[in-house]
């Protein structure tokens, strides 16, 4: 049997109910949406699984977004979503969104999914205490849930892999700030995942200043479309 390959790519900020051209964050964005399918086309297979780790669709409405993930239904592979901080299209409580997703696509939140190489799980994080603009009044309780929401995609995905799979956490924020790890990096690193994606980062200063590699048996990968060049890489670690 042909081993199939696991992708990642995320940040697609897709626009295409309302257009919103991204070229006006920089010129490595223009005509991003195309470079990102040619790119796909050229490396992803039909029985492959591609992780794209939220801000899918600028779209605040589920009626709208559903173009963007048509489109993203059209390309290769079997693809597993989580949501960004962008995504107000996808509420909270997911049920409904996933009756409505294109064939190819699976939606995590807080929960897990076998892959068949792999288990994958996710959510979508949140800023957290001590990072620059962290409100308590604002932030505390979402950060409080996104934490309980990771525990429990973190235990779905521990008992579908039943010591047989690797793990894969899909987190859309990163899990460590200017190189120190926060308390969702400290529940990755215990829970015994072999990789973990993650995205939100567009400045080349952030890029640099992002914790990747291998930590406490974690592979940490950032995964922004725009620091891979808008083309799908593979899932390390695993």
């Amino acid at each position: 049997m042909i081993p199939r390959m696991i992708w990642t790519i995320s940040d697609l900020h897709l626009s295409s109910a309302k257009p919103k051209p991204m070229d006006i964050f920089g010129d490595r964005w223009k005509n991003h949406a195309e470079r990102i399918a040619v790119a796909w086309h050229s490396c992803v297979a039909a029985d492959d699984h591609v992780l794209i780790g939220g801000d899918i669709s600028w779209a605040m409405k589920i009626n709208e977004a559903l173009p963007d993930l048509q489109w993203i239904d059209t390309l290769p592979g079997k693809k597993v979503l989580i949501r960004g901080n962008h995504d107000y299209w996808c509420p909270r409580s997911i049920g409904p969104v996933r009756k409505l997703l294109p064939p190819s696509l699976a939606m995590l939140g807080g929960d897990a999914v076998d892959i068949g190489a792999a288990v994958v799980c996710g959510t979508r994080g949140w800023s957290t205490p001590g990072v620059p603009g962290f409100s308590p009044k604002t932030d505390q309780v979402i950060y409080e849930r996104e934490l309980r929401m990771l525990e429990r995609a973190i235990e779905h995905a521990q008992q579908l892999a039943a010591g047989n799979k690797p793990i894969i956490v899909m987190i859309h924020y990163p899990p460590h700030f200017e190189k120190k790890p926060t308390e969702f990096a400290a529940r990755i690193g215990a829970s015994g995942a072999a990789a973990c994606i993650f995205g939100h980062l567009h400045r080349p200063f952030d890029w640099g200043q992002a914790t990747q590699g291998s930590i406490d048996g974690v592979f940490y990968q950032l995964t922004s479309c725009d620091y891979l060049g808008f083309r799908p890489v593979g899932v390390r670690g695993l």
